[in-house]
């Protein structure tokens, strides 16, 4: 054992959990810890704290290993706030390491640089778990603790503030195991037994799949298949089926084409998931009153819907106790998968209306991209009216997107998974609206050299809001922006540009750009193509 820093210490523990890349912004008050990990692993510097931890989340969800972001104190870790909300929204396994100031003069108000008031306060409102580094000794237990967090059911980011005397003091530096997170809830057997009693008597089934059952794919597969029950997903659950099964309907439930199978429906197996405002209707979208609701959280049992049988415990425990107390049963009824199979044709036979030639795009998209690569989805109009839907996920770990909503962020989620999963082409389709909140790290994505490619829907301003307002404000507020010229901006970062203005010529532009291998911005003129036959409006609540 050698005498060391806190930055080879926060590389030893990277190496022991199997992590090799961290995202940051260095500063002095991380000095340390970026020139550690810069001289041992990838220290990839981005342009804001915030894409920081986008970065290290779309990593994490593309990987299914822990992210790791490094910010500044101070102005540097509240810059990264609004990313953490993301994480901890979406259950990321992030860890989040900040810098603070020295620890003789914590607390005192001096107005050392960078010094703000109860930052710990702040990150643990935006964290799973949230710790400082009191002292040179413990440090490597409060790094692997939060690590430990971060990786326990349920998951979640896990920051940790340190001073910045602590991260130059001595560290005596030695391997460890990987961290293991602690497990799920015990399942009850009673709870299984009284779902399975009530699966048995259905006749015809639905699942509903969220981000809780996406970890348990092969699982929910083979309790659809014996149920021959259709599967509804939220956003978060696409791909734990493959969304070219003749069994999956997918993220539809709120479409006008599944009312039918849902008022037929005569009980609905809800997997991990929270049935979220926006793809309820804000909580109006009729269910079937029967209902077997599993999750790991056990205050989400019958939180937003009502339901007869709980059990509580992760998907990957349950399902299979599920399964082997249902082997034998007689599952649905044969026309059910027929109605099945109609539903799925038919909701996307709708949407496929509804967008006009951008289906081109969509189709254009899946057909250039083999089935591994990360589809990452900022919040614009193509994300939120077809990408969420119609553009065809075939495993978790390919769709990253903001659960929380929030504009902005798939550019450095994007980056993030490129970086993780560099054999495979990575897409990110973002708004010119969300791409001008970060638009620096373009820079990043000419720094690193991913391949990825960005496709930029240029409407000139935020047009999920101004559809929003149109319909329900009559006027137009703060969405028109001015946008610069994206193709003399890709120019200066050396990044190649394409500009579509017909949908027709959409496709073959794409593939060119995948095959590239490496970053490529693609801009599609909104304003040239012929717009929507039904303009998106976002299914948010407005009294009237």
């Amino acid at each position: 054992m050698t005498p060391t820093h806190g930055g080879d210490l926060l590389v030893q523990v990277m190496r022991d959990n199997d992590v090799d890349t961290a995202f940051g912004v260095v500063s002095v008050h991380n000095l340390p810890l970026v020139e550690a990990v810069s001289r041992e692993l990838r220290f990839v510097p981005v342009r804001h704290e915030a894409a920081a931890v986008n970065a290290a989340d779309g990593h994490s969800r593309a990987t299914g290993g822990l992210g790791v972001a490094i910010t500044s104190t101070g102005t540097g870790a509240g810059n990264a706030a609004g990313a953490m909300v993301e994480a901890l929204t979406a259950g990321s396994r992030v860890l989040h390491v900040t810098g603070q100031i020295d620890s003789p003069f914590l607390g005192q108000g001096r107005g050392v640089i960078h010094e703000t008031q109860d930052q710990l306060g702040m990150l643990t409102a935006v964290s799973k778990h949230a710790d400082q580094v009191r002292c040179a000794r413990t440090a490597g237990t409060t790094l692997r603790n939060a690590v430990r967090a971060a990786l326990s059911v349920p998951s979640g980011p896990a920051s940790v503030e340190w001073p910045i005397d602590l991260q130059y003091a001595a560290q005596q530096v030695e391997p460890c195991p990987a961290e293991q997170g602690a497990a799920g809830p015990p399942v009850d057997p009673a709870a299984v037994r009284e779902a399975a009693e009530r699966i048995r008597s259905a006749r015809r089934p639905l699942l509903w799949v969220g981000g809780g059952g996406a970890s348990a794919g092969p699982q929910v597969r083979e309790l659809a298949e014996l149920l021959r029950a259709g599967v509804l997903t939220s956003n978060s659950g696409r791909g734990s089926v493959p969304e070219d099964h003749d069994l999956v309907i997918g993220n539809f439930a709120a479409n006008p084409e599944a009312a039918p199978l849902l008022a037929d429906a005569d009980l609905l197996i809800s997997i991990g998931t929270h049935f979220r405002s926006n793809e309820t209707r804000h909580y109006a979208l009729p269910l079937p009153a029967g209902h077997v609701q599993i999750d790991v959280d056990p205050d989400a049992i019958g939180r937003a819907y009502p339901a007869e049988v709980g059990v509580v415990g992760t998907a990957e425990e349950v399902l299979p106790q599920l399964i082997a107390e249902l082997s034998g049963s007689a599952g649905a009824e044969w026309h059910w998968q027929e109605e099945v199979a109609r539903t799925r044709s038919a909701v996307r036979a709708q949407l496929r209306a509804a967008i006009g030639k951008y289906a081109l795009l969509c189709d254009a998209i899946r057909q250039a991209l083999p089935t591994e690569s990360v589809i990452a989805r900022d919040v614009t109009i193509p994300s939120s009216q077809w990408g969420n839907r119609l553009l065809e996920i075939y495993a978790p770990s390919t769709n990253v997107f903001p659960v929380g909503g929030g504009i902005g962020q798939g550019l450095a989620h994007g980056l993030g998974a490129a970086l993780g999963v560099p054999q495979a082409p990575t897409v990110v389709l973002a708004g010119d609206g969300g791409l001008a909140v970060h638009l620096g790290e373009l820079a990043t994505l000419a720094q690193e050299q991913p391949w990825l490619v960005l496709v930029v829907f240029n409407d000139g301003g935020y047009g999920v809001l101004r559809n929003m307002q149109d319909a329900h404000a009559g006027r137009r507020s703060g969405v028109d922006l001015f946008t610069p010229d994206f193709g003399r901006l890709a120019e200066a970062l050396d990044i190649p540009h394409a500009l579509v203005n017909r949908a027709e010529s959409f496709g073959e532009v794409f593939a060119k750009a995948v095959a590239e291998h490496g970053p490529h911005v693609v801009e599609v003129d909104v304003t040239a193509l012929e717009p929507t036959p039904s303009p998106f409006v976002p299914p948010v609540h407005v009294p009237s």
